[in-house]
């Protein structure tokens, strides 16, 4: 199925409901148990892929310094497309093909398999993974968890205007009873808000802290169920619990 099926991660959110993790780096860039989640993102997807593609907006020079070679850049401007929009601009580039897409900004558990999910794929539906949320249903009470299968029928029939795919197509569908909604056990966490990024981190790490190597700790610090970034710093004696800390700034959730 690979060969055939090109893959688009969409990491052009602004994070502002992130903010203020997001000022110093945009959210794809955030990292979740020390690695990035764009790079997460594309991990998910390239053994299920031929073909890599990015879009950029919000801080797109950071991302694209840092992305592979090997990525297709979809720099938008001067505003980003959404994300029906995003893969309406990519159609020149897509060829025809239909489309496995991920969210940057969701964390799944690294466990996550999408050989069943993309293999037995009918190609003729939009098929999305989700989770049972009921509290928080997108669907029912399913929650969509940040990847999907989009036919090239309906790749085909989007425009490179702002615009969402629930709006111009998946809602539609929904109510026609057409999607395919398969059902994941898998964790998954919307690194949205700070509270939920965090929460990601810690789901990543089993509970404990993720410090990155290039984290600067002074001798007697402790550091309790909390993320430090690289090239931040947590003093000597400092005792950072439920907490965000990046070179910038330090975020309690409480």
């Amino acid at each position: 199925m690979a060969d055939d099926v090109a893959g688009v991660v969409l990491a052009a959110g602004a994070g502002r409901r992130l903010e203020p993790v997001t000022w110093a780096r945009p959210k794809a860039l955030c990292p979740v148990g020390g690695v990035p989640l764009v790079d997460l993102a594309l991990a998910r997807l390239r053994p299920h892929a031929e073909g890599l593609a990015v879009n950029l907006h919000h801080g797109a020079d950071q991302l694209d310094l840092h992305l592979p070679a090997d990525v297709h850049r979809s720099v938008e401007q001067p505003v980003a497309l959404g994300t029906a929009g995003a893969i309406g601009v990519l159609r020149p580039w897509l060829d025809g093909r239909p489309v496995v897409v991920a969210n940057a900004d969701a964390w799944l558990a690294p466990a996550l398999d999408l050989t069943d999910f993309t293999g037995s794929w009918d190609r003729e539906r939009v098929r999305l993974l989700c989770v049972d949320d009921p509290a928080r249903g997108d669907f029912g009470s399913l929650r969509y968890c940040g990847v999907a299968l989009l036919p090239a029928r309906v790749v085909a029939a989007l425009e490179p205007v702002p615009s969402g795919l629930y709006e111009v197509s998946w809602r539609a569908e929904h109510e026609a009873g057409a999607l395919d909604l398969v059902t994941t056990g898998a964790a998954f966490v919307d690194c949205g808000t700070p509270a939920d990024y965090l929460a990601a981190n810690l789901l990543a790490s089993g509970g404990a802290a993720v410090v990155d190597p290039a984290a600067t700790v002074g001798a007697g610090a402790r550091i309790v169920r909390s993320v430090v970034w690289d090239g931040a710093s947590v003093a000597a004696g400092e005792v950072l619990v439920d907490a965000i800390r990046t070179p910038d700034v330090t975020v309690l959730v409480r």
